[in-house]
């Protein structure tokens, strides 16, 4: 699945205060590109936006990569941004991971192909940027974004995301769970499942995470989160297989523990009769991250792109697909926000929860990573 081991960083963002975690710096690197943008640290370097646009429109393309169309939106965002500016979008790999954009970056470095822009798992951005694989770039609203949610230098600023989230069908599940603890009932033997492996899938590392806060555990010891799991096995509610809508229509999965903005999209998109609650035991909430290639094949392109995704209409294309974008306190106190997108997200969590650090989460992956497959199975 895509995003392997991706949403696992937690940055300030959207209706939850976040604590600050650790960021890298990076290198500009030279675009394969003459444009003289390519070290553009933001749209004044370039000339302008009235420039930057005409130097990406000169470019007329731009490689992404692991952008799923109902990831999130993203289907509507790629063709409203090639109808706005009439820049073709060349997506590469669809359902590829975080993993798999590095890679890229690498692999493909000095050719046409190479991905221009990444969206990434912070853990990933992070490594990146210390890598030196990302271009310094602030977007006009750069300010406005949480300074634990953005690189200071540029190198990546996170942009969308949401909560694990108990999804439910309500024709299969009359009483509907509202915490992990309900779904340990024999009412739900055979129904549960999360999106994949979690020593893999970063939603399913979430799910895990969240059910450890949920069960005594902590930041520090996510141990009780793959107990938990062991304990559905054990009472037969667990199922063992990699939950997505696909597999909620079919009926195979009447009960998904994932992704608040993926369930009340690409899930309820296939059943609108899909319910999504957020736990009233537990609450983990991730964002995604944006990047330039250091050395992208169409700097302009990716510069436009980025500051499309953190314009006012970015930022509700995302609200559309049901994800928080990282400015939607600032679309609400300017009365930007799409209000009738918002009303649809499910309720966040009241108060301030407290995140992982990355040391606490290579710790909580390592501790997964060694107990899962006893515990509960591949």
């Amino acid at each position: 699945m895509r995003r392997t081991l991706t949403g696992l960083a937690i940055v300030a963002a959207a209706a939850v205060a976040l604590t600050a975690c650790g960021s890298g710096t990076s290198s500009s690197g030279t675009a394969a590109s003459g444009s003289g943008t390519a070290t553009a640290t933001s749209a004044t370097a370039a000339g302008g936006m009235d420039a930057l646009v005409a130097a990406a429109k000169k470019e007329g393309q731009l490689n992404t990569i692991t952008l799923p169309a109902n990831w999130a939106n993203y289907g509507n965002i790629i063709k409203a941004f090639e109808a706005k500016y009439g820049i073709t979008i060349n997506n590469a790999n669809p359902d590829g991971s975080s993993q798999d954009e590095i890679n890229a970056v690498k692999q493909l470095k000095g050719q046409d192909r190479a991905p221009d822009v990444l969206d990434l798992g912070q853990s990933f951005a992070i490594q990146a940027a210390k890598d030196g694989l990302l271009a310094p770039y602030k977007v006009a609203t750069f300010d406005k974004i949480p300074a634990a949610a953005k690189d200071p230098n540029g190198a990546w600023a996170s942009d969308y995301g949401g909560y694990v989230s108990i999804g439910y069908d309500p024709a299969k599940v009359p009483n509907p769970p509202t915490s992990f603890a309900d779904l340990l009932k024999p009412e739900y033997k055979n129904m549960v499942a999360i999106n994949g492996n979690p020593t893999q899938a970063g939603a399913a590392f979430a799910a895990v995470y969240a059910a450890a806060l949920a069960n005594g555990g902590s930041f520090d010891n996510i141990a009780p989160g793959v107990d938990f799991f062991k304990k559905l096995k054990a009472v037969g509610n667990f199922v063992p297989v990699t939950g997505s809508p696909s597999t909620v229509q079919s009926g195979q999965t009447p009960i998904l523990v994932w992704w608040d903005y993926l369930q009340a999209s690409s899930v309820a998109s296939q059943l609108p009769t899909w319910k999504v609650v957020i736990p009233t035991d537990a609450s983990y909430a991730a964002y995604y991250s944006q990047a330039i290639n250091a050395t992208a094949p169409h700097p302009a392109a990716a510069r436009l792109w980025e500051e499309y995704l953190y314009s006012v209409e970015g930022q509700n294309l995302w609200l559309n697909g049901a994800a928080r974008p990282i400015l939607l306190p600032e679309l609400v106190k300017d009365g930007t926000v799409d209000k009738a997108a918002n009303a649809k997200l499910p309720p966040a969590p009241s108060g301030d929860p407290t995140y992982p650090s990355d040391a606490q989460q290579t710790a909580a992956k390592t501790i997964v990573s060694q107990q899962w497959t006893t515990a509960v199975g591949s």
